[in-house]
């Protein structure tokens, strides 16, 4: 896949299958997750939201960071949870197996790849695919290198409040605040600035900013 293609795909599950041999755990994890909750009214079965709630558990602490009787359970309940889907319900049965991917350790990436290919069939969450992909890996093609001197106090504690509250209304006072501490990447700053992007945990820039990969 070249950089051209990258920016103007409208085919999700190619660009899924160009990044993920080179995504850490952490983001297969999260976009996974963001996926399924794009769809979060369509998943009524509480074994599969718990299970989309332990991957994101397990994309910011690991396994070993999870209570493992919680883990076997929580596992457990969505497999079952799986099973009872119809066959005939094609879009519920790839959600519910993608929270079952992510909570792998390892995360299984090309099962991951399948299943969220298939939800991609429906047209809105096609859509929502390519959003997320490009929010949290960006371009891959052109990585923003950051300067540690840009992480002054008031942006670490800004970028961790954003973070941990979700609070990406605040994206472009972080913005204001890098640049005051020198940083000249108008690729970074215009992303923190944009008020159509639909920003996550995850995304690149504050992922950035943060010291996360």
């Amino acid at each position: 896949m070249t950089e051209e293609e990258w920016l103007v795909s409208d085919d999700p599950s190619r660009m899924l299958d160009f990044i993920r041999s080179r995504a850490t755990d952490r983001k297969l994890r999260l976009l996974a997750c963001h996926c399924c909750r794009a769809i979060w009214d369509r998943l009524q079965d509480k074994s599969t939201r718990a299970a989309i709630e332990l991957a994101e558990q397990m994309a910011e602490a690991g396994l070993t960071g999870v209570n493992q009787r919680e883990y076997a359970a929580i596992r457990n309940a969505a497999v079952t949870a799986c099973n009872r889907i119809p066959r005939s319900e094609e879009l519920l049965a790839a959600a519910a197996h993608v929270p079952l991917y992510a909570t792998d350790n390892p995360p299984t990436s090309s099962m991951l790849s399948y299943t969220l290919r298939e939800m991609a069939l429906d047209a809105g969450l096609k859509a929502a695919q390519l959003v997320l992909l490009s929010e949290i890996f960006g371009n891959p093609f052109r990585p923003v290198v950051f300067d540690p001197a840009w992480r002054a106090s008031d942006v670490a504690l800004l970028a961790n409040g954003i973070y941990a509250e979700r609070a990406f209304d605040r994206m472009p006072i972080l913005a204001d605040a890098l640049q005051d501490a020198g940083c000249d990447s108008d690729e970074l700053l215009n992303h923190l600035r944009d008020a159509s992007a639909t920003h996550v945990r995850g995304c690149w820039a504050l992922d950035l900013v943060l010291g996360k990969e």
